[in-house]
């Protein structure tokens, strides 16, 4: 099955999510290996979301890996939603519109 590509701000939004987990696995002093380790999962893993190779890493994994940084699972999602200078930038796409309830139409 091919890889579906990601829009830019999905990519940027897995960006954002290596950076804060990378910086909070340097504040705490740990190398990858002791906290893919300590999470239970590969440090080839590890390694792949903080490259950026793996922009949409599974939700066990990213929590995994939160509660061994002593992160809370709305902090990373908070940090990764924080809208860039290139979001405001980009232009809607106008099919991606949200049905509007019915009685605010009147």
């Amino acid at each position: 099955m091919p890889r579906r590509r990601l829009d830019p701000a999905a990519q940027r939004r897995g960006q954002m999510l290596a950076s804060r987990l990378t910086q909070a696995r340097r504040a705490s002093g740990r190398s990858a290996e002791a906290v893919a380790r300590g999470a239970g999962i590969s440090v080839e893993t590890v390694r792949s979301i903080e490259k950026g190779r793996t922009t949409t890493p599974e939700f066990f994994t990213v929590a995994a890996l939160a509660t061994e940084l002593g992160l809370s699972l709305d902090e990373l999602y908070t940090s990764t939603r924080q809208p860039t200078h290139q979001d405001l930038q980009e232009p809607v796409d106008p099919r991606a519109t949200t049905p509007t309830d019915a009685s605010s139409a009147y």
